[in-house]
């Protein structure tokens, strides 16, 4: 039997992770993706999962029955998507979320649309600084402007680890989506000094019952809720199975 997930923590995890195992560097074929999400729509960590992320160019090797379950990276609208990416404002009749600077982020707003931060990739150079992200995640809550992330948050805490799969891969210190969107529910609360949170390695550090502590500091589960369902929506993952499966040796699962 599954032990109880904590209240704030199952707030904090609910559909938190878009599958996008076609993307590095799990880089596995669509088929193979799309099976990994049915398997996992059906598992007992289900509940974590939101959506499976492809491209536009493998909408027609993806099932039928995936069909509003999809969000599609694309520059124009798909209508078997529940969501779209882009790297630009997109018209559609469904949520995009735009992967753009700070500084277009009205832009952002005034269509309609949400942001998407980058938070990683398979090179150091790619993952952004404590201080980048915290500045992100605080222009978008300064302008009650929802976001989601992508690459890079494999792990829940902040820490060194390798960037791909391969023998040998680069190693860099990369962000953990405890971090991340814990740090995001504060700023949506008001709390402006989020990069202590973002910058944490230790994993006592968190903690979760009724409500969701970062050291000192804590929000109950209602907050939470609100943040999670009206701020930081999700994030981008090539695996599944690895953020479960470090939650669980964390003992937090």
């Amino acid at each position: 039997m599954a032990r109880p997930v904590p209240p704030a923590l199952r707030a904090l995890l609910e559909h938190l992770v878009d599958y996008a195992g076609t993307f590095p560097p799990a880089a596995l074929p669509c088929a193979v993706a799309a099976a990994n999400f049915a398997e996992y729509r059906q598992g007992e960590r289900a509940w974590m999962l939101r959506r499976l992320v492809v491209g536009a160019a493998d909408l027609d090797r993806v099932p039928a029955a995936f069909d509003g379950a999809l969000t599609v990276l694309s520059e124009s609208d798909q209508p078997r998507a529940a969501a779209i990416e882009s790297k630009c404002v997109v018209a559609a009749a469904r949520p995009v979320y735009c992967e753009v600077p700070i500084a277009e982020l009205d832009a952002v707003k005034r269509a309609g649309c949400f942001a998407k931060m980058r938070t990683g990739g398979v090179k150091p150079e790619a993952v952004p600084s404590v201080a980048d992200v915290a500045a992100f995640v605080r222009a978008c809550a300064d302008r009650r402007l929802a976001f989601k992330a992508t690459a890079g948050l494999h792990h829940p805490v902040r820490a060194e680890q390798a960037l791909t799969y391969e023998p040998n891969a680069p190693r860099a210190v990369t962000h953990g989506f405890l971090n991340v969107f814990l740090a995001a529910c504060f700023a949506w609360d008001g709390d402006r000094d989020i990069e202590p949170i973002l910058a944490e390695t230790d994993p006592t550090a968190f903690r979760f019952d009724g409500r969701a502590h970062w050291r000192d500091r804590s929000l109950d589960v209602d907050d939470v809720r609100a943040a999670r369902a009206n701020f930081c929506h999700a994030f981008g993952s090539c695996s599944f199975e690895e953020p479960v499966r470090d939650l669980e040796a964390l003992g937090l699962l």
